[in-house]
């Protein structure tokens, strides 16, 4: 009897619910996307932090595309797609965080934030303008240039996870 209960019973509950709503496809991932959907474009993020770094924007635009093309199975357009990104990297920086006794930095903190414009055609209500930042802590007795490119492609891992579950994963 308990079995035909679990059985029958998430059943039941699945077809009262798909009745509802909006039509959503899901994925392995947990992502949920518009079942309308069949585009999704990246605009080229501009670099407007205060301290540039050459190619960093393509860096951004091009980790959050190969999150799409790996989470999702909408085609890519260049620019109008049914859902769409565009933004900014707004900061890029490194600062002390802690003193040590004899008053030198015994950690700094590196920081990347990247504004997010999200459109969502067919649902406004998912639509956002929001600003992400991620950071790394490194030794204050490592030279920046000796440990930024490592610490950046960390940063735009977790910049990008957290860019691509707030427009796909709604929990």
């Amino acid at each position: 009897m308990h079995r035909i209960t679990g059985i029958v019973l998430p059943l039941l509950l699945l077809i009262a619910v798909s009745g509802c709503g909006v039509k959503i496809k899901y994925s392995f991932t947990g992502a949920s996307i518009p079942l309308e959907a069949s585009t999704i474009s990246v605009e080229t993020f501009q670099n407007r932090a205060s301290m540039v770094v050459p190619g960093l924007n393509q860096t951004v635009t091009d980790a959050l595309i190969d999150m799409c093309r790996a989470q999702t199975n909408l085609d890519i357009a260049t620019t109008g797609g049914d859902l769409s990104f565009e933004g900014e990297i707004t900061d890029y920086k490194t600062q002390p965080l802690t003193v040590s006794g004899d008053e030198q930095a015994a950690m700094n903190r590196f920081s990347i934030s990247v504004r997010v414009i999200y459109t969502n055609s067919f649902n406004s209500e998912l639509s956002f303008d929001q600003t992400f930042t991620r950071y790394q802590d490194y030794n204050s007795t490592l030279l920046f240039e000796d440990v930024a490119p490592g610490l950046t492609d960390e940063i735009i891992k977790m910049l990008t996870e957290d860019i691509f579950n707030r427009a796909f994963v709604n929990w």
